[in-house]
């Protein structure tokens, strides 16, 4: 249900406390954090799962819509998933979105201390001809919430976050830089 909601919002904005979200994932990313997720699953079970990630990512092909607006915590810069050349691959890849200005990114530091979201992840999506969504995930589970009240309150911690983060720009340079460290740790 959430993704089918993803495909049709105009507007998604989402804080990540741990991983890149799927929409930004690169193939090597995903395929990592699929195989962390079931370390004894098949090829063939991590390649559609891949597949599968890769496929929604399409959603950013049209130039304007959705918008997505994303909050990274600094974990998501700093846990390796991979190697560090997937870490690196992977970071070049939002940055390269950002860049071509597909997308907007915050980088939530480690600085800022306890935040709203300190209990998970979430996802906001507005449509325009229906009410918007809260989607929060947690392992092997998912909640899409469309009670006005509990939306709201969703959107007022997303908000917090946002404000909490460093800039766009501020963030892309931290984004930029990790990725040089991850580049510089996989060299012999």
């Amino acid at each position: 249900e959430a993704a089918e909601a993803e495909a049709i919002a105009t507007t998604i904005k989402e804080y990540a406390p741990l991983l890149i979200p799927g929409l930004l994932q690169t193939e090597a990313y995903a395929r990592a954090v699929f195989r962390a997720y079931q370390p004894t699953a098949t090829e063939a079970v991590i390649d559609e799962l891949v597949e599968a990630r890769l496929d929604r990512a399409h959603l950013l092909d049209d130039p304007t819509k959705p918008l997505l607006w994303t909050v990274l915590d600094e974990a998501v810069l700093r846990r390796e998933a991979g190697s560090p050349a997937v870490m690196a691959e992977a970071l070049r890849h939002v940055a390269a979105m950002i860049r071509r200005h597909r997308i907007i990114v915050q980088v939530l530091p480690f600085s800022a201390g306890a935040h709203a979201a300190m209990n998970g992840s979430l996802k906001l999506m507005s449509f325009e001809d229906a009410p918007p969504l809260a989607y929060l995930q947690g392992p092997e589970t998912g909640l899409l919430e469309d009670a006005p009240a509990t939306v709201a309150r969703h959107e007022l911690t997303y908000d917090l976050l946002a404000a909490s983060a460093l800039s766009p720009e501020a963030s892309l340079a931290l984004i930029e830089s990790v990725a040089e460290d991850c580049a510089h740790e996989d060299q012999p």
